[in-house]
């Protein structure tokens, strides 16, 4: 490199210092001390902690309730792939290439309900889905049918929470794919169908392919979301119940130190989930990212 060229690279990492800076401070220090807790026994109120090792992984890894935990996480993430990536693909592939009025409309009504706190769609939804006095089965109820207590029930549980936590995340996730679907030429469509191809063939072989860089990105903050968006509708609705049958990981996290103030127990389940996203993200980029297509 001639002296110019080292003076731009030299030049160049100290614009980044500042960015580094703040990367560090608000995302390696709380890794490495979350790690860091995870081998000590500790209330956040006593000025010692006690060194255990890896004996909270250990009392993890023989309660029946953390692997219980952990298949709720992943029945989480497989039903907000289903609701927020799958249907919007669909839906997004309808409004594009079939429905050719209102598009702004439906655009607004699909969207509206992401501006809307989480937290006051969890207590809507609480109103709505109530079981004795709430509209839905007040009109389930005038065909004879009760509406079970889904607070209260493994398994509907968390399909309500799911739909909860999509109300929410739907119109996001189907706006980026949207304009991912938008972006396919049109006369490769067209084409497709002067050559009498099926529309669900297109959708499958022209339309998923090439509009899968936006694809991957509404795919991988999908599984974020079957993390962490749900957390706030089992805060607010269940608190993990019933018998944890609502709760996820990162719930679980916040349950070990906020309500039982078990500090490293909870650093543990938070190190566990960050194994699990890294996990995910591997298969992510083994099976799936090698298939995307990025326009030139």
């Amino acid at each position: 490199m001639n002296r110019e060229a080292k003076k731009q690279t030299i030049l160049g990492y100290l614009f980044l210092i500042p960015s580094l800076v703040v990367f560090a401070v608000f995302m390696f220090y709380p890794l490495f001390y979350t790690l860091y807790l995870s081998f000590f026994d500790w209330n956040m109120v006593k000025p010692v902690k006690k060194f255990v090792g890896f004996a909270n992984y250990a009392v993890l890894l023989r309660d029946p309730n953390t692997w219980k935990i952990m298949g709720n996480t992943l029945v989480y993430i497989a039903v907000l792939l289903v609701l927020n990536f799958v249907m919007p693909y669909i839906l997004s592939f309808i409004l594009s290439a079939v429905i050719k009025k209102g598009k702004g409309f439906y655009k607004a009504v699909f969207f509206l309900p992401s501006v809307i706190s989480l937290v006051v769609g969890s207590i809507l939804y609480i109103w709505i889905l109530n079981p004795i006095s709430g509209p839905v089965a007040m009109i389930l109820g005038r065909f004879g049918i009760t509406m079970p207590f889904w607070s209260k029930t493994e398994g509907w549980v968390i399909a309500v929470l799911c739909i909860v936590t999509s109300w929410k995340t739907f119109g996001y996730n189907f706006i980026n794919i949207l304009a991912g679907v938008s972006g396919v030429s049109t006369e490769v469509i067209e084409a497709a169908r002067l050559d009498n191809v099926p529309t669900w063939k297109i959708f499958a072989d022209i339309v998923i392919p090439m509009s899968s860089a936006t694809g991957i990105y509404v795919f991988i903050t999908t599984i974020v979301q079957g993390l962490q968006y749900v957390f706030t509708p089992i805060k607010v609705i269940t608190q993990g119940g019933p018998n944890y049958a609502s709760s996820n990981l990162i719930y679980a996290s916040y349950h070990e130190a906020f309500t039982l103030f078990k500090t490293g127990t909870s650093s543990a389940v938070s190190v566990m989930t960050m194994v699990l996203f890294v996990i995910l993200l591997f298969l992510e980029f083994k099976f799936v990212e090698k298939g995307v297509y990025y326009e030139n």
